[in-house]
């Protein structure tokens, strides 16, 4: 399992699913592998909580630099060095190590993810070597995932999604939408039966002991958004003058509702729209947390709020999974014919609002909250949100490995006398 992101890394939410892979996949007959890069090329790291990498999960790390902070000067860096991406330096020593590891224990399959792409390098390097099947696992396409403000980077991440697409034994998505992209732009592979969806899901190891919302009667109603806020796709700006609206007809105010944006970046620039609305006794925004707190933030939520407009409409954010987990009424600020909306539709817990309509949301949103505070909102269905388990996504993934590595014995086997434990 080829990974950039993984304890102790602190970059988003990625790595949780390698480590969800990593702890379910042996009940279905693979034994994890992992090899990542040396903590010196992630730009933030935390501590690593304790059982967070799964017990039996070989872990391995490679060297590896970032262009920007290791060979750059204020910032600038040779484009060049970020081909495919800034973490290019981690291949080399990763397919040496990749060898060794494959030798060692009999390693049966490959698997990588993005969105470094470095990884899909090192994955595609060690299967031309040894001939072994290769999951490429894409989460998202390159065109809704790669900085366009690095020229060289978008060029050599388009070429090498191309390269990937024809080379992996099977290619994954997350979402219906990814999927139906890439069969357009890729017929062959898709003809070829070679592209599926694994969505991101919850591991519901993460839920255990999570509390309960505080039974304060008249307070006012907690609203929580959990992630990164963009101007582009999910800009809370709409939401912001909404509320302002309702805050001055006296709709809605402090004594009603409280909102907490947590880690959305871009804080000072919604900070002053915040101060410019006279917001500020009704939105917080909240700092960066571990992934536990925010469940735990979320868990004593009344409400979750979610922000994915239409630009992102073949995207799935992560935590919508532990949002439907969580079981919190959620006020949906998505397009309405994305998959995002598809997912809330087919689990009955929340219709679309748009994202840019103030009328639509000044509108709507009393209306939540007078139903989730009279316990009237409506939230996941438990039956529906089960399927978006790790372990479920596990179980295709392992289906998928089984599928690959049943075929003819390849020339590394055959050269090196390797019998596999598994088929």
């Amino acid at each position: 399992m080829i990974a950039f992101h993984f304890p102790p890394a602190a970059m988003g939410s990625g790595h949780l699913r390698t480590l969800g892979f990593a702890r379910h996949l042996p009940a279905f007959g693979w034994d994890p592998v992992v090899l990542s890069a040396r903590a010196l090329a992630y730009p933030r790291t935390a501590p690593i909580a304790a059982q967070l990498i799964p017990e039996g999960c070989v872990t391995h790390r490679a060297l590896a630099f970032d262009a920007r902070r290791h060979f750059g000067i204020g910032g600038k860096y040779p484009g060049f060095l970020a081909q495919p991406d800034r973490w290019s330096s981690w291949w080399p020593a990763a397919v040496v190590q990749g060898m060794r590891l494959i030798r060692r224990h009999q390693v049966c399959a490959i698997w990588s993810t993005y969105p470094i792409m470095t990884a899909h390098c090192i994955a595609r390097t060690l299967s031309r070597i040894t001939m072994l099947p290769w999951v490429a696992d894409f989460r998202d396409p390159v065109a809704s995932s790669v900085e366009a403000e690095n020229p060289y980077a978008v060029a050599s991440q388009q070429r090498w999604e191309r390269r990937v697409l024809r080379d992996a034994s099977r290619v994954v998505v997350t979402t219906p939408g990814a999927l139906r992209a890439f069969a357009g732009s890729y017929p062959a592979a898709h003809a070829e039966g070679r592209l599926a969806v694994i969505e991101n899901g919850y591991d519901e190891i993460a839920f255990n002991g999570l509390p309960e919302p505080p039974s304060q009667p008249g307070r006012p109603l907690v609203l929580v958004h959990s992630g990164l806020l963009y101007t582009d796709g999910r800009n809370p700006a709409p939401f912001f003058a909404a509320l302002a609206r309702l805050q001055a007809n006296g709709t809605l105010g402090a004594a009603d509702v409280h909102v907490v944006l947590r880690a959305s970046g871009s804080e000072a620039m919604y900070t002053r729209e915040i101060e410019r609305l006279g917001l500020g006794e009704m939105v917080t925004l909240a700092p960066p947390a571990s992934n536990r707190e925010a469940l735990e933030e979320q868990a004593r939520a009344d409400a979750l709020l979610l922000f994915q407009g239409p630009r992102f409409d073949r995207q799935i954010p992560a935590k919508l999974y532990e949002y439907l987990r969580i079981g919190r009424p959620i006020f949906a600020l998505v397009g309405e014919h994305g998959d995002t909306a598809a997912v809330l539709r087919s689990t009955d817990s929340a219709e679309p609002v748009p994202i840019d309509d103030v009328d639509a949301i000044a509108t709507r949103l009393p209306a939540f909250v007078r139903a989730v505070r009279e316990g009237r909102a409506p939230v996941a269905r438990r039956q529906a949100v089960m399927g978006y388990a790790r372990s479920a996504g596990a179980a295709r993934l392992a289906g998928m490995l089984d599928g690959a590595a049943a075929t003819p014995e390849n020339m590394f086997r055959e050269s090196t006398d390797v019998t596999p434990s598994q088929p």
